[in-house]
Order: structure tokens, then sequence, then C-alpha cells
């Protein structure tokens, strides 16, 4: 459950997004819809099977908007066609304002939580991780969506974790010498983890210290054939093993027998294909 602050935050976010679809205001409700007139509604998933996500968030859309609504289905289920997950009731006006954004919301996440969770049944056994590779402004419902699939969020923010990437690699030295750079002065307090972009490179960060070591980029077998390394060391009980890079649903299972502990996966979050839903009035 979310702390009071996380809540408030969250709520207006959504808030600025209602204002920047009404703007001034809905000038073709107002125009054409009686100001009294009260109104029910239904959302509907149009396609197919999917997980749901997103309907905590729209229930507070509607309730800025002065909306009554009942979420039928929790964030995270599995739901087919033609399946109802949310009931609203209200001005009409009021209703019509907040249909867009919360169906935008509804379909993203909805979106994210769904492939999220086709990885995570093809990965069976291996957590499956979203990136920073999010929308800017949508990052707490893009991580939020990647959770309700069955996934794990990697870093939210910059301060979170250290992850020492090509780039810092490129300026900073070695990977066994940003390790310690890392350890010594963050503290114990906060993981380490380094990209590696062939063996030798994964063995060094491990050596130094590293709680987590990434395999970028490495081919299937070659990412099973480092992690074979890594055991034969010794140091396979010494650090998580995440792969990245190049993982998609024809080859996450050839990635998965490798046996990592992750499996990040930017495109979840920065290509998501929407789930379809659309509102009925009921009346």
């Amino acid at each position: 459950m979310q702390d009071l602050q996380t809540f408030l935050d969250v709520r207006e976010m959504l808030a600025n997004f209602l204002q920047e679809d009404i703007a001034t205001g809905d000038i073709t409700s107002n125009s054409i819809i009686p100001g009294d007139l009260f109104a029910r509604a239904e959302i509907i998933c149009k396609s197919g099977p999917a997980i749901v996500c997103g309907l905590e968030e729209a229930g507070i859309l509607f309730e800025i908007c002065g909306c009554t609504s009942k979420i039928l289905i929790k964030d995270g289920s599995r739901l087919k066609k033609g399946t109802t997950v949310m009931k609203v009731s209200g001005n009409a006006r009021a209703i019509l304002k907040a249909e867009r954004v919360a169906l935008n919301i509804i379909m993203r996440m909805s979106g994210i939580a769904t492939e999220t969770r086709r990885m995570a049944d093809l990965a069976r056994g291996v957590t499956i991780l979203a990136t920073r590779k999010t929308a800017p402004g949508l990052r707490y419902f893009d991580k939020k969506a990647v959770v309700a699939g069955g996934g794990g969020t990697h870093r939210m923010r910059l301060d979170d974790t250290v992850l020492i990437k090509d780039n810092h690699l490129a300026l900073a030295g070695p990977a066994d010498k940003c390790v310690r750079l890392a350890k010594k002065n963050i503290g114990s307090s906060i993981k380490v983890e380094c990209e590696a972009k062939y063996l030798k490179e994964a063995i060094a960060a491990i050596s130094a210290g590293a709680d987590i070591v990434m395999l970028d980029n490495f081919a299937p077998k070659q990412a099973a054939d480092a992690i074979k390394q890594i055991a034969k060391k010794g140091l396979r009980k010494k650090v998580r093993i995440e792969i990245s890079g190049g993982v998609d649903a024809k080859n996450i299972k050839q990635y998965a027998r490798a046996k990592p502990d992750f499996i990040s996966l930017g495109y979840i979050t920065h290509s998501p294909k929407a789930v379809d839903f659309s509102l009925e009035i009921t009346k």
C-alpha cells in the first residue's frame, strides 16, 4: 500500500494530466449536454487476453472530476476481451471530461503489464526487470505496471542503486577500479552493479566486490558460457547476474536457461502495445 505522500504526489500528477487535456473546458460537451444531466458508464476491455492495470489511477481521475467509480477487478488480474473492469456514475459532462485521460492511463499501463507477464511466463524462474526507458512524467505509472505484470522495477531513479555503465567505464577507468571506488564512496547500504561487455570484465567487476553484474548484449550462448565460467571460478554465489540487451520473445527462453537472476528489457516500457479499453455510457 502506497504512503500518503506518494498518493498525494500521484494525485497531483493525474490532476495535471487532466488539466493538459481539458485546458479551459470541454467545449463539445458544454455546448450540447445539459449541465445537470446524470449518467452511468462502464469501462470495457476491447482486446484480450490482457493483464489489467491503471484502474486505481482511473478511479482517482474520475474522483477529481466529481464522479463515483467502482473497480470490478484488481490491477494485475488476467482478463479476456469484453470484460467490464469499472463502473462510473456522476455528472455526464464530468464523466466525459475524465474519459480520455482515464482510458489512456489504463490502456498504457495494461499494455506494459501484459507484455511483462508474457515475458515472465516465457522466462520462468528468472525475474523480469524494467529499465529507466520510460516516458518522461510517466515513470511511476510505467514501473507500477511492470510490477503488476510480475516484474521488478530495477532502478526508479539514479539515486537508487549504483549502476556503472559503459560511459562510466570510458570516463573513469576499468570495471574493477570503478567498482572499488563506488564501494568506497557509497558504502555498504547501497548495491553496486557493473555492466560488462565481455567475460573478463565481468570477472574483474565481481572480484572487486560488485553486488550485481550485468552481461550486456551477450548472445544467448555467450551468456550461458559466461555464467558457467563465473561458477567454475567459485564466484557465482557472490554475485547476482543480470542479462540485458537484445532480449526479445524469440530468445528469452534461451537466456533464461542460462539461469541468470534477472533479465532486463527496455522495450516493455518504451514501446508497449496498448490494450484497448473503451468507456460506454449505460444511462
